[in-house]
């Protein structure tokens, strides 16, 4: 009989759900694909009571079960950490009517609504799912018949990488803003357990610190720090000394953030809308350059203390392509993998993985992460009915991957709609906009449609026999996401790590070439997506270049599309040229 492990990440933001079964992964994603509200919700305090219901009922869907077929949930946050946790079956809550107006040292007002949000999460599974999706959640009662568990944050982000990972052995790294109280760990996989050495809390974050610069610089904290380190590419150092005042490596793995005055340090915060100059691109700079250094530095540690050949790493911090480029090129370890989903959403699938290897009581991997398709997808007569029922022209060519191919030859840019939605923040070909990068315009012309600040880079695409051909990495280490030059595999599925463009074929693709001279590559292999790596190949048949810019598939302040009528609605509201959706093919006529 299956076992059913379902895995929840609600307590800040980025809420998801996952459904594992014996082992295996069966589906994944994330609520805001669903809502239509990034992040599925603010991360404050009083909104912990929010659970990824739709993110669930697709999940459940997906295995054809109900909550009442669920053996273990497993919730990514484990509220027991808290020294401040009561005992919950006795504890009651008092809370002002204005909980702002009676701050004292030490405390936040909503701490004890969090709580108590926290502590009922399995009373709000079982009983506040919205009437539309009601029918899988009936029956179910908050003790019962599944099993519920509190999962620690950090130890969720670091089973979502070595229970994920390909390597039978590893060293473990996670970062993150925080959890309950730890904002960093370490750890060792090996010989099918785990053991966390050292962990970091708070007050010291690099997360944190990375959000505080974030807003300093104008930009939403918990949401665009990715903007930060594309505007650090146009800066220098300039306050390397501020930084290191800021943050220090103390050495055996500890690192201390100061709280200083960053008016007083950096100069005035810049405001939402307002202009860019170099003082900002300095600030950018120098935060990415000391975040560099501190985990250069922490991963030599955590090497001497584990001798591990292979890292693995997790939690929000983990996105950063340009660091994890550094740790890849600069660290001692042979090999990186990052989590596709490492930020909060991930812990979903960490904490489900975790909690169904202790029920199980078996130490043996029983399944990596090859590719991060793990959502809903729709087949040719689901499409073609919503099509159909909104009277949309559209035509079914022999070969959706030769047809696009050839709109993408002539310089045109396409929505492209197949398969299984991607979990975790990037579009990896399935909810993607592609395009040609042959002519240096066409990131102006992507930053323009997706109403993007023009300082931001697009990434390519590539297939993956050919990568070694178009871009190097500057280090020795080779692995499932580094290549040390001609002849080397490169093998970056997931659009985590930066590699330099090659200075031969540098002015073949223009349109993915940052201003530092890298790429955050995305290598396809047809084992893994078959349709999108045939359009790729079509494409470079025509031109040379088996290269594409791939984007996400969205417009400013809206989620990647998930179903035919969200890529509808956003290829007919942006100037896309064409939409390449299941089998079938929708052009706009030229104005």
């Amino acid at each position: 009989m299956t076992t059913y492990t379902l895995g929840i990440n609600a307590a800040y933001h980025d809420c998801a759900a996952c459904l594992v079964a014996d082992g295996a992964l069966v589906a994944a994603a994330e609520e805001e694909r669903f809502t239509h509200v990034k992040h599925g919700k603010r991360a404050v305090p009083f909104s912990a009571w929010q659970l990824p219901y739709h993110a669930i009922d697709f999940c459940l869907r997906e295995a054809n079960i109900r909550l009442t077929d669920v053996a273990h949930v497993a919730y990514s946050y484990d509220p027991t950490q808290l020294a401040s946790w009561p005992d919950a079956r006795e504890a009651t809550i008092s809370l002002p009517l204005q909980p702002s107006a009676h701050l004292r040292p030490g405390t936040a007002p909503w701490e004890a609504l969090f709580m108590c949000y926290i502590a009922n999460a399995p009373r709000q599974l079982a009983g506040g799912a919205p009437h539309a999706l009601k029918s899988r959640f009936e029956g179910a009662r908050h003790d019962g018949p599944f099993r519920w568990h509190y999962v620690e944050h950090h130890a969720a982000h670091e089973a979502s990488a070595y229970l994920a990972a390909p390597f039978d052995d590893c060293a473990v790294l996670t970062m993150d803003g925080r959890g309950e109280r730890v904002t960093t760990s370490y750890g060792l996989y090996r010989d099918g357990g785990y053991r966390r050495i050292k962990h970091i809390e708070l007050p010291n974050s690099l997360g944190l610190l990375y959000e505080r610069i974030t807003e300093h610089l104008g930009f939403l904290r918990s949401s665009d720090e990715y903007k930060v380190m594309a505007l650090a590419s146009f800066g220098e150092d300039a306050y390397r000394s501020a930084f290191r005042e800021l943050v220090r490596y103390v050495g055996e793995g500890e690192y201390r953030v100061a709280e200083i005055d960053l008016e007083r340090a950096l100069g005035p915060a810049r405001r939402k809308g307002e202009p860019f100059d170099k003082r900002h691109q300095d600030i950018a700079r120098s935060l990415q350059v000391a975040l560099e250094e501190t985990v250069l530095q922490m991963a030599e540690w955590l090497h001497r203390e584990t001798k591990a050949d292979e890292l693995c790493m997790a939690g929000g911090v983990a996105l950063n392509c340009v660091l994890n480029a550094r740790v890849r090129d600069k660290g001692p370890f042979r090999s990186v993998w990052v989590q596709p989903a490492a930020g909060d959403a991930g812990t979903a699938l960490g904490a489900a993985l975790l909690v169904d290897r202790e029920a199980s009581g078996t130490e043996t991997k029983r399944w990596t992460m090859q590719h991060a398709y793990w959502g809903p997808e729709f087949d040719d007569a689901e499409i073609e009915a919503f099509l159909r029922q909104a009277r949309l022209p559209y035509s079914k060519p022999r070969s959706i991957a030769e047809a696009a191919a050839e709109l993408l030859a002539q310089d045109r840019i396409l929505g492209w709609f197949q398969g299984r939605m991607e979990f975790g923040p990037r579009a990896l070909g399935a909810r993607s906009v592609i395009a040609s990068p042959i002519a240096e315009s066409m990131q102006a012309r992507l930053n323009a449609l997706k109403e993007r600040e023009d300082f931001r880079p697009v990434a390519p695409a590539v297939l993956e026999e050919e990568a070694q051909n178009w871009f190097v990495s500057a280090g020795p280490c080779t692995g499932p996401d580094a290549a040390a030059g001609p002849g080397s595999t490169i093998r970056a599925p997931f659009m985590l790590f930066i590699y330099d463009v090659r200075p031969d074929k540098a002015d073949r693709i223009p349109a993915v070439r940052h201003t530092d001279g890298t790429a955050r590559i995305q290598t396809v292999a047809r084992a893994h997506n078959p349709l999108y790596y045939d359009v790729i190949k079509a494409f470079g048949q025509r031109t040379g270049v088996p290269v594409l810019v791939n984007t996400s598939f969205n417009t400013r302040g809206e989620p990647i599309v998930c179903t035919p009528r969200d890529a509808v609605e956003c290829f007919y509201t942006s100037p896309l040229d064409a939409l390449a959706i299941g089998s079938f093919l929708l052009e706009k006529r030229s104005p």
